[in-house]
């Protein structure tokens, strides 16, 4: 009896301390909610798209976390919504800056949403709408979302390279795709390779 009082009075003291750190770091975390489908004027696709692209870089640059996971969230919403409401855009259609900025709402959303629109950046890789390298970023990091081992070496988790398939023709892979070395792409992260 006396240790159930113990344990219990721990998991009180635990509970509150946990408590204490969440209440006085609120405003570090921030829920944005799920990403939805809201109302976008198709006509004006490469208008939202160019503001999404800036946003998207802008909000990379700064140190604010909260106006980062509300920014983020909006421009994953609109994305979404116009390849939803609008169909995916293609690059004859809005430019480059657009079509990156749709690579860029997607790549940085959740990996429900990279799962979901991957065949629609795949289509768009293969009609020349998208490069190559976007596609290898992409799956890449949805390889990563599953605890898979990357293809082209494009992912660094916890400062290091997240684990690589064959590394020792990973420059190969990467040649294919129009990307740099793995060497010089990850002295950029002081990384050193070794393929072993």
């Amino acid at each position: 009896m006396k240790i159930k009082k113990i344990l219990f009075s721990i998991l009180t003291a635990l509970v509150l301390i946990i408590s204490i750190f969440l209440y006085m770091n609120r405003d570090k975390f921030v829920y944005v909610g799920s990403v939805d489908i809201i109302e976008v004027d198709c006509s004006k696709k490469v208008q939202i798209l160019s503001e999404v692209l800036e946003s998207d870089q802008r909000i990379r640059r700064s140190n604010d976390f909260i106006k980062f996971a509300k920014e983020d969230h909006r421009n994953q919403e609109l994305v979404v919504s116009i390849i939803e409401k609008c169909g995916m855009p293609t690059l004859k259609e809005v430019g480059q800056k657009p079509m990156d900025a749709i690579w860029l709402g997607l790549q940085h959303s959740t990996k429900e949403i990279r799962k979901k629109y991957f065949p629609q950046i795949e289509k768009a890789v293969k009609n020349g709408d998208l490069s190559k390298q976007e596609y290898a970023l992409m799956k890449d990091r949805m390889l990563m979302d599953e605890g898979k081992p990357q293809i082209y070496g494009s992912q660094i988790k916890n400062g290091k390279l997240y684990e690589l398939e064959n590394p020792k023709t990973v420059n190969e892979r990467r040649k294919e795709m129009g990307m740099e070395p793995i060497e010089v792409y990850l002295k950029n992260f002081n990384i050193q390779f070794n393929p072993n």
